[in-house]
């Protein structure tokens, strides 16, 4: 529970760790930058995936060094007049979040955090902090680095079972 906990305020410290917007949608997508890869990360303690959480680090680490280092390298000046906005660092995290539930645990687990992470990228844009190229370009960024670092959930098992005195093999899988 220890490793939860610390897990989830390292996350909230690396995705802002506030709600800072004045605007509505701007706030809601910074609580949804928070809660889907928090969300992800419980759910990797509560059905015991430690491979996947190791997967999720990787990934989010990975997509995460590389938004910043191309929002640096590039340094676009975004539409309120701000620096540093290709790509955008929420749409990153957001969809690299959904792309790991996605590839780790199918696409129906993964269709609310799409629909949260595509809200993130529309709050962006409306909200005139990116571009909606920023935001695509940091939605293929996620989804790349997931995809690259994560493998399919295979919680299962093949065993041997004797049924009036003939073997079979049974398989099946959990979660």
């Amino acid at each position: 529970m220890k490793r939860l906990v610390v897990s989830l305020i390292v996350l909230m410290l690396c995705a802002g760790g506030r709600v800072y917007a004045d605007d509505f949608n701007e706030k809601a997508g910074d609580v949804l930058l928070a809660l889907i890869p928090s969300t992800v990360i419980a759910a990797t303690y509560y059905i015991d995936d430690t491979q996947g959480r190791a997967q999720f680090y990787k990934s989010l680490l990975a997509s995460a060094a590389a938004a910043g280092g191309l929002k640096y390298t590039i340094n676009r000046t975004r539409p309120d007049g701000g620096s540093r906005s290709f790509p955008s660092g929420h749409s990153t995290i957001s969809f690299q979040g959904a792309a790991f539930v996605h590839k780790r645990y199918g696409f129906q687990r993964a269709l609310p955090a799409y629909l949260g992470a595509a809200f993130v990228g529309y709050s962006r844009v409306q909200s005139d902090r990116h571009y909606l190229e920023d935001v695509l370009a940091g939605a293929a960024l996620g989804i790349a680095s997931s995809y690259f670092f994560t493998a399919a959930y295979e919680n299962s098992a093949v065993t041997v079972a004797y049924n009036e005195g003939m073997p079979s093999f049974v398989f099946w899988k959990e979660w």
